[in-house]
């Protein structure tokens, strides 16, 4: 098994989390800026899949409650199909998953370490790609 890179796509910032090899464990990577060119996230993004020996990237995708596809969910979805185009010569697949409350998660699980708020502002986009992949992860064993 190879890795999978876990992706937090937010309108400033986007979180990447990485599995082990195993496929078990998610842990946040870090956080990139968005970049003025929406493409050069994508290559980024690619990049970084390909440096941690990724097959697959797993890209939260923000449902409305009842499930719905909103304006959010649509963005996503666009984002995801040019991920697609990039990353499907590389050999990695690109996949969305359900990221409904991840932030939220995410958020309370860094109020329990005890990460002030300043520090949990720049941890929270990586944190909430690790609850995404991990929540991947458990569904896909």
């Amino acid at each position: 098994m190879s890795r999978v890179l876990g992706v937090d796509l937010g309108s400033r910032r986007i979180g990447l989390a990485a599995s082990d090899a195993s496929r078990v464990l998610a842990s946040p990577v870090r956080v990139l800026a968005r970049a003025a060119e929406v493409h050069a996230d994508h290559e980024a993004i690619v990049a970084e899949a390909r440096d941690l020996g990724a097959d697959r990237i797993v890209v939260g995708l923000p449902l409305s409650l009842d499930g719905s596809h909103g304006p959010a969910a649509r963005s996503v979805l666009v984002e995801v199909e040019a991920l697609r185009v990039l990353a499907g010569p590389a050999g990695v697949e690109v996949d969305t998953y359900d990221e409904r409350f991840t932030t939220v998660t995410a958020e309370q699980g860094l109020r329990d370490a005890k990460v002030g708020r300043s520090k949990r502002r720049a941890k929270i986009d990586a944190a909430a790609a690790t609850v995404i992949l991990q929540s991947w992860l458990e569904a896909n064993r």
